[in-house]
């Protein structure tokens, strides 16, 4: 019997160093920067959140990898698209912020390998927009993408 319970024990403290191992971290690390800080740090000026300015960056499997913003600057009636990564946090990988604006016949976007966001902005006063934003895995295999592919925020 003793050696059963020994046994036991033994199996006991490989099963939770395994759990421990294996388990995910207790709470992610989260984007150093907000949605304010990307448009202002790159393009200067106050920003605001705009209505329907909000789309989460999904895998096709529905896994968030970040999200994408529509923002508004009043002053320059400027608007500026953000795309916050949540996965691959400070490790560059291929993101991608969109901007199209109404009679414009080109997409306007900031693509390249980045550690945290990507920011792109267009003047858009008295303008719809469709904005979009894309997240690659570093290798590139896999991406994600959150969009609003309708016109929206005319004014």
């Amino acid at each position: 019997m003793k050696k059963y319970i020994g046994r036991l024990g033994v199996l006991g403290a490989v099963v939770m160093m395994l759990m421990a191992m294996f388990s995910a971290p207790a709470q992610a690390a989260a984007n150093p920067y907000t949605r304010f800080q990307a448009c202002a740090g790159d393009f200067g000026g106050s920003w605001s959140d705009t209505t329907d300015g909000h789309r989460n960056v999904l895998t096709p499997s529905g896994s968030k990898w970040g999200d994408v913003y529509l923002m508004y600057n009043s002053a320059t009636g400027y608007n500026c698209v953000v795309v916050l990564k949540s996965t691959y946090l400070g490790t560059s990988s291929r993101t991608v912020a969109g901007l199209l604006i109404q009679g414009e016949s080109n997409w306007r976007q900031e693509a390249g390998n980045f550690s945290y966001y990507a920011a792109v902005q267009g003047p858009a006063r008295d303008k719809c927009v469709q904005y979009d934003g894309f997240i690659w895995s570093p290798s590139g295999a896999s991406r994600a993408h959150g969009a609003r592919y309708s016109w929206g925020n005319c004014g």
